[in-house]
């Protein structure tokens, strides 16, 4: 017997979207995009295994098993966090995005900078760490803290709202960054900032798995094409870049 699959809506807008690949004379790294994206959205689970512009290896997420990780002790000296919103700017009224919050060891950061007048969007892929996020949020009196469960192709963070997003060592997690950084892209006000903070490859001494460091050039090369541009590095901190971006359109300082 022949089973016969039904097509979503979506499965069918891939497969078009395929087909006009193959029959048009696009640039191969324009059609290489449109098929991964094609996939992303018939096949939502299929995560990308390589960045298609750099071939960066891309790293698998840290599960709810690493929460205690991220609170190490240890962590506010690896990466002096107070500093590194200092450099970024952080300050009261902010909105401000933090992609990848896991337990909050930023966010609730964050939220005590923005203060009463400001919110701090905390976005995770993983409930559980949502939980935990919220329930140290609670136990800190911080109202500001909203918590967002996201997917791997979308934070589902409010759109043209963000000051600042911060994404601290997990850009090079994303299953589906193109899309993911689209997304975020377009959460920003006109004038907003997307940062990463991320370990330096260029340094083989920091004793961090290379698949979850990243150099300036790979990050430039993979966030410029959508619709940013690199604005500033920062390098104050012990082992990480932090890296700004803007929008390409976004309007001059001063």
């Amino acid at each position: 017997m022949t089973h016969v699959t039904k097509l979503t809506r979506t499965q069918r807008v891939a497969r078009r979207l395929v087909h006009s690949v193959c029959m048009h004379d696009l640039s191969r790294r324009a059609a290489i995009i449109a098929v991964l994206t094609a996939l992303s959205l018939a096949l939502p689970g299929l995560a990308q295994s390589t960045h298609p512009v750099t071939g960066r290896r891309i790293a698998p997420v840290m599960g709810v098993g690493g929460a205690g990780w991220l609170d190490r002790p240890e962590r506010i000296e690896e990466e002096h966090p107070d500093e590194a919103l200092a450099a970024i700017g952080i300050h009261a009224g902010m909105t401000v995005g933090d992609v990848g919050a896991g337990t909050g060891f930023m966010s609730l950061r964050m939220a005590r900078l923005v203060g009463a007048t400001g919110k701090v969007y905390a976005n995770d892929l993983q409930p559980e760490m949502l939980r935990k996020l919220r329930a140290n949020s609670e136990r800190e009196k911080l109202s500001n803290v909203i918590t967002v469960q996201g997917t791997d192709v979308d934070p589902k963070l409010p759109a043209n709202t963000m000051d600042v997003v911060l994404l601290v060592d997990v850009y090079h997690e994303f299953s589906h960054p193109q899309a993911m950084i689209d997304h975020i892209r377009d959460s920003l006000r006109p004038d907003g900032r997307l940062v990463l903070l991320e370990y330096r490859k260029e340094d083989p001494s920091i004793p961090i798995r290379l698949e979850h460091k990243m150099s300036v050039k790979e990050v430039k090369a993979e966030l410029e094409p959508e619709g940013l541009r690199l604005d500033k590095v920062i390098e104050t901190l012990p082992r990480q870049h932090i890296l700004i971006f803007k929008k390409k359109d976004s309007p001059p300082v001063g």
